[in-house]
C-alpha cells in the first residue's frame, strides 16, 4: 500500500507538471504569434488549466490505476498508426491552435469573435470536461494509445457513457478542441481545430475496426450500441 500511494502521488504531481508545461508552451507560442496575451486569452489558458486539473483530480480520486497507467511511456502492443495520429493531434493542439489564433488576433485581425462567442464556447467545453472524465472513471482501459491490453485483463466496457456511443472520450476531445476557438476569439483557429477533429475521427474508425477484430465481445457490443462517435449519426 505505501508503494502504491507513493506511485500515485508521483503520478499526480507528474500529471500536473505535464499540463502546466504544455500550457506554458501554448502561452509562449501564442505570445510570439500575437505579440501579447490579453484578458480573453488568459481566460482561455485558465480554463484549459482547469480542464486538465479536473481530469487529474478525478483520476487520482476515482481511478488511480488509470492515472498511473496513462503516464507510462512504453505500452506493449500499441498500434503504430495510433502513435502517429496521437503525436499529430497533440502537435495540432499544442502548436497549430495558438499559432493560428495568435496570428489572427494579434497580427492580422482577421476575425473578431465577441464575448457572446466566449460564453457559447463554454457550453461544449463544459460538456467535454464532463464526458471525458465520465469515460475515464468508467473505463479502466482508457489509455492514451490503442492496444489490446492483455496484461490488464482488457474487456468491453458497456456502462456509463459507453451505453450511448462506443468512443465517448473521443467525442469529448472533439468538443473540447472545437470550444477553444470560441473561447479564445479566433474564427481561423477552427482550421487547426478541424484538422484535430478529422484526426480523431480517423482514430475512432481505426480503433473501432481494431477492437472488432481483436477484442472478445466487442462485435456483440457494437451491435447493441450502434454509434461510434456521434449519437444518432455515426
Amino acid at each position: 500500500m505505501p508503494v502504491m500511494t507513493a506511485r500515485l502521488r508521483m503520478a499526480g504531481i507528474k500529471s500536473f507538471l505535464l499540463a502546466s508545461i504544455m500550457l506554458a508552451l501554448q502561452m509562449i507560442i501564442f505570445h510570439i504569434s500575437a505579440g501579447y496575451i490579453g484578458p480573453r486569452q488568459w481566460i482561455f489558458f485558465g480554463a484549459s488549466f482547469i480542464h486538465y486539473s479536473i481530469s487529474t483530480i478525478v483520476q487520482y480520486k476515482l481511478n488511480p490505476e488509470l492515472l498511473i497507467q496513462r503516464l507510462k511511456r512504453k505500452r506493449e502492443g500499441s498500434k503504430l498508426w495510433d502513435e502517429i495520429l496521437v503525436r499529430a493531434s497533440n502537435l495540432t493542439i499544442l502548436i497549430a491552435v495558438p499559432v493560428v489564433a495568435g496570428l489572427d488576433i494579434g497580427r492580422f485581425h482577421g476575425s473578431d469573435l465577441n464575448e457572446q462567442f466566449l460564453v457559447l464556447g463554454f457550453i461544449p467545453f463544459t460538456i467535454s470536461t464532463f464526458l471525458i472524465n465520465w469515460a475515464m472513471v468508467t473505463n479502466p482501459h482508457f489509455e492514451p494509445t490503442v492496444r489490446i491490453q492483455k496484461d490488464r485483463g482488457h474487456k468491453v466496457i458497456t456502462r456509463g457513457p459507453y451505453r450511448i456511443v462506443r468512443h465517448p472520450g473521443y467525442l469529448g476531445g472533439i468538443l473540447f478542441v472545437l470550444s477553444l476557438p470560441l473561447i479564445i476569439g479566433s474564427m481561423f483557429a477552427f482550421i487547426p481545430a478541424g484538422i484535430y477533429s478529422v484526426l480523431f475521427i480517423a482514430r475512432t474508425s481505426l480503433e473501432d475496426r481494431t477492437l472488432n477484430a481483436e477484442l472478445d465481445g466487442y462485435p456483440e457490443y457494437a451491435k447493441q450500441v450502434k454509434y461510434k462517435l456521434f449519437p444518432g449519426f455515426w
